[in-house]
This record gives structure tokens, C-alpha cells and sequence, in this order.
């Protein structure tokens, strides 16, 4: 599938203004741009926007890994914040740490325009078995 049809799946994502960029079960990049809407206080980009952006990076990357037929759900994300953003876009890539019959693990890597650390996200999908 590529990158715009993945992101149709989620409705949210792309309300949310998410872009990806390329799509591999290997990798998954995507970007953020800043916009003040999506700020808190002293126009630094939202803590919860950086954790949408790589949980729906974090997702593809789990959904390419799944078997033919299953889906997957998240049953756990820990997100460590690093760095604020306060312009340009932030970057979001992913790629497995583990990939299972029951979970894949993936985890997301959150920069800056500069490639500097915003933040680190590890989640665990289950994989569910199709119906």
C-alpha cells in the first residue's frame, strides 16, 4: 500500500494534519508541520500532537508487520518527551523492535528540522487474528 492510502485508514490521523512519507514494514517516516492550533502555551508544538504523530507512524509500521488477515490493537505506549518544537515540522520514524505471533513491538523516534531528539515512543501492538 502506499503512504496516502495507509493514512486514509485513519481519520484522525489526517484531520490531524500527519504526513507520510514512505512506508516499509522495515520503516515508517512521517512528519508533523507546527502550527500554532496544534500549540500550548509559548507556541511550542503539544506534547499530545508529538504522541499522535508516532503512534500513527508507530501503527503503520505494526500494521505492515502483521500477518496476512490479522489486525492489531495497541496495549501499551511509553512516550519520553525530550525536546520542544516551536517551528518547522516534527519527524517521526519507526521501525520494529519485534515482531511476533501475539505482539509487535515498534518504536518511534521523534525529531526535530534539525534531527535533533524530541522524543522516543515504545508501543506494543497485539496481533489479532483475522475474523
Amino acid at each position: 500500500m502506499d503512504p496516502a492510502a495507509l493514512l486514509a485508514l485513519m481519520p484522525f490521523a489526517v484531520t490531524t494534519g500527519i504526513e507520510l512519507d514512505r512506508a516499509d514494514p522495515g520503516e515508517v517516516a512521517g512528519r508533523l508541520p507546527w502550527s500554532p492550533e496544534r500549540c500550548t502555551a509559548g507556541g511550542v508544538l503539544h506534547g499530545g500532537v508529538l504522541m499522535t504523530l508516532a503512534d500513527t507512524v508507530g501503527a503503520v509500521c505494526a500494521f505492515l508487520n502483521l500477518p496476512a488477515g490479522a489486525s492489531t490493537s495497541t496495549l501499551a505506549s511509553a512516550t519520553s518527551l525530550l525536546r520542544a518544537v516551536r517551528g518547522g515540522s516534527a519527524h517521526a520514524t519507526a521501525r520494529p523492535l519485534h515482531v511476533g505471533r501475539s505482539t509487535i513491538v515498534v518504536l518511534t523516534e521523534v525529531t526535530d528540522d534539525d534531527g535533533r531528539p524530541v522524543a522516543s515512543v515504545t508501543q506494543t501492538q497485539a496481533v489479532l487474528a483475522g475474523a
